[in-house]
């Protein structure tokens, strides 16, 4: 069987030794695994998640009157925080989710995305996802790349017409530097092809599977001394999250074109 996670860290690896703008990254800090995602509903093909994030300024909710503006409640002073991955002994900063089996099943490619590869087969979508994912990680701060408007001013939008047409020169980029055929030849595979060529779909998920590393609430202990507005403060139900997470946590799954029938492996994870 084929581990598509595995070949997807690879592929990744190769590209930013190539790719002098993604040259930054050190792929040991990026942890690729899988999603579920049916081919035939929409969704994203890939996610980048930021897990370096330091943790937020203090803040509570509150709730005002209508009428009067007055705060009638707050919540207790809490932080957000990213949870610690590590695999072995590399601290993980990014992680890359591909969903399963709709990334590998990108028949419907957008007028868009086949207009900037006029010529070339529907499997260079892919490849153009992947460089995408990995232009979203942030070269000089944590978290994910900034976008900036016209006029020089930060933008609340994750892409530009100009982070599309650099991706696209990076993808350009990688095929003329003479890669090894053999790192892109699972990218020509849909789904049903990578199952009649290799027996079957294997990727890396969490245990916890659907479930993942995100950001998560904690209640700050002691609260601050700091003047309150007269109100009743109300505490928070939080639920109890997995904050730490090693390569223990990480099971190879198998994946089938029907999401729902997902199952784990057994053995240990190998890391890539």
């Amino acid at each position: 069987m084929i581990n598509y996670t595995e070949h997807l860290w690879q592929l990744m690896s190769d590209i930013c030794l190539r790719v002098p703008r993604l040259s930054f990254l050190d792929m040991n800090r990026v942890l690729v695994f899988a999603r579920a995602g049916r081919a035939d509903r929409e969704g994203p093909y890939a996610t980048c998640h930021c897990v370096c994030l330091p943790p937020s300024e203090p803040g509570y909710y509150f709730w005002r009157d209508q009428t009067t503006g007055m705060l009638t409640r707050r919540s207790e002073w809490f932080v957000t925080k990213s949870p610690v991955v590590r695999v072995g002994s590399a601290q993980i900063d990014y992680m890359i989710s591909f969903t399963l089996p709709r990334f590998c099943d990108q028949r419907r490619v957008s007028a868009r995305k086949r207009a900037r590869y006029p010529g070339h087969p529907d499997w260079m979508g892919k490849l153009d996802t992947i460089v995408h994912e990995l232009y979203h990680i942030d070269p000089e701060q944590p978290g994910i790349r900034r976008i900036e408007r016209a006029d020089g001013l930060p933008s609340s939008k994750s892409h530009s017409p100009g982070f599309f047409e650099d991706v696209v020169q990076m993808v350009t980029q990688y095929l003329t530097s003479n890669p090894d055929p053999a790192k892109l030849e699972f990218l020509r595979h849909d789904f049903a092809g990578l199952t009649a060529t290799y027996g079957g779909v294997t990727a890396t998920t969490f245990k916890s599977y659907p479930s993942y590393p995100r950001r998560y609430i904690e209640v700050l202990a002691p609260q601050p001394d700091v003047p309150s507005h007269d109100c009743p403060i109300e505490s928070l139900d939080l639920p109890r999250v997995k904050t730490h997470f090693t390569e223990l946590d990480l099971v190879t799954r198998r994946f089938w074109a029907d999401t729902r029938r997902t199952l784990p492996r057994k053995g240990k994870f190998r890391a890539a």
